[in-house]
Formats: C-alpha cells, structure tokens, sequence
C-alpha cells in the first residue's frame, strides 16, 4: 500500500522528502500517535492530506481504532465527512471496523452517518449494530 500524497493540481509532488514525510504522517495517524501527528498537523501539515487512495489522516486514524488522534485531527480541521476514492467515510470506516468509541467521536463532532456509499447506517445495519443505528436516529 503505498500513501503517495493527492496533488493540490494536476503537478504531481515529486520531491522524495516531501513524499517520505507523507509517508511518515500516514503511518502515525495509522498507528495513532496522536502528539506527533498533532505537531505535525501545527507545523503546516494540512489535517485533510489524503493518500493515493483518497484515505485521510483522519480515515486511517478512525480505522484503526485511535480516538485521541480522531479528535486530535477534528480540533485541527480535518473534514469529519471526507469520503474516500472509494465513496467511504471515516464514520462508516469506524462502524465497519467496531471501533464504537470513535464513532461517538465522529458523530459529536457533527459526521453525517447518511454520507458515503455505504453510508454509516447501512453499514450498521449490515452487521445489525442496532446501538448505534439508535446512535444515528436510523432504528
């Protein structure tokens, strides 16, 4: 899997320093390093830098079950409703993975559960997760 950053333009980056620091970012906010991502998101390092795949930091941090880092992300601005290249959000990343405590955090912080495709809900619903389809109002 590689996290080669999403150009701002049709340029891609080719600095390799630049890419290995995306790199880096992607592998904290998958391990959920939260304080180191957070300095990184503080020095400039934009909170919604998405990988070759669409994944955002806040995506692989939300998938892998990091809620210190999920809101660490939210309080910097990262878009808690960013799909990725394949229609997913972080929501429905969470629910698909069981990560209950990060769901509550992406909802508080105003997630869409109806966003995506699978949205949320329908992913709730496919693995009968009635506490929180009554979590969405969807039960």
């Amino acid at each position: 899997m590689t996290d080669a950053p999403t150009p701002e333009s049709d340029e891609p980056a080719h600095d390799p320093e630049v890419l290995e620091l995306a790199q880096k970012v992607f592998d904290l906010s998958r391990h959920g390093d939260t304080d180191t991502v957070a300095a990184y998101v503080n020095a400039g390092v934009p909170a919604n830098l998405t990988n070759d795949k669409g994944d955002s930091l806040l995506m692989l941090a939300a998938y892998h079950g990091h809620p210190d880092t999920v809101r660490a992300l939210l309080s910097h601005g990262a878009d808690p409703n960013r799909a990725n290249d394949r229609g997913q959000t972080p929501l429905a990343g969470a629910v698909f993975k069981g990560e209950d405590e990060v769901v509550r955090v992406l909802v508080d912080a105003g997630a869409d559960p109806q966003a995506g495709a699978p949205s949320a809900i329908e992913t709730a619903r496919m693995f009968e997760k009635h506490e929180l389809l009554t979590l969405f109002g969807a039960h």
